[in-house]
Order: structure tokens, then C-alpha cells, then sequence
């Protein structure tokens, strides 16, 4: 427990910014399940549909710091792959 005031602040800050982070990378992961779930499913329309939002939701969180440049490359080439592959 922090004694100090700004020291306080900042635990709290901290704690803020770590549940909004959280939030958002489950948020992403769900975006990505979806689109793996359509592709399993062989649903072309549902799997475009779900790799067009999976990919802007890559996009976002690789602007926030949320997942390197790099990791987020590598998901985008992984799902563009995956919808290819189909039918």
C-alpha cells in the first residue's frame, strides 16, 4: 500500500489502464476466434466478413501498443492464409 499521494495515484492509474488493456486484448482474441470458428465451419461469406473485422481489430491494437507490429503482422498473414485456403 502506498503511503505517498502520487504514489497512490499512480497504483490506481495503473490498475485503470490494466483493465482497460485486458479488456482490449480479449476483445481482440474473441475477434479472432470468430474468424477461425467460420473458417472450421467452412462459411465463406461469415469467414470474409469476421477476417475484414479480425484484421481492423489487429490493426487498432497494433497502434495501441497493445501486440507488437510484428505479432500483429504475423496474425493478419496467418488469417489472410487460412481464408485463401478455403474453397
Amino acid at each position: 500500500m502506498p503511503n505517498i499521494k502520487s504514489s497512490a495515484k499512480r497504483d490506481q492509474l495503473a490498475k485503470a489502464r490494466n483493465a482497460k488493456n485486458k479488456a482490449e486484448k480479449t476483445a481482440l482474441k474473441t475477434m479472432v476466434k470468430k474468424f477461425d470458428a467460420a473458417v472450421a465451419e467452412g462459411n465463406k461469406e461469415a469467414a470474409v466478413s469476421a477476417y475484414k473485422v479480425a484484421v481492423k481489430a489487429v490493426d487498432k491494437a497494433a497502434c495501441k501498443n497493445l501486440v507488437h507490429k510484428n505479432n500483429a503482422a504475423n496474425k493478419k498473414s496467418k488469417m489472410t492464409l487460412k481464408l485463401n485456403a478455403m474453397e
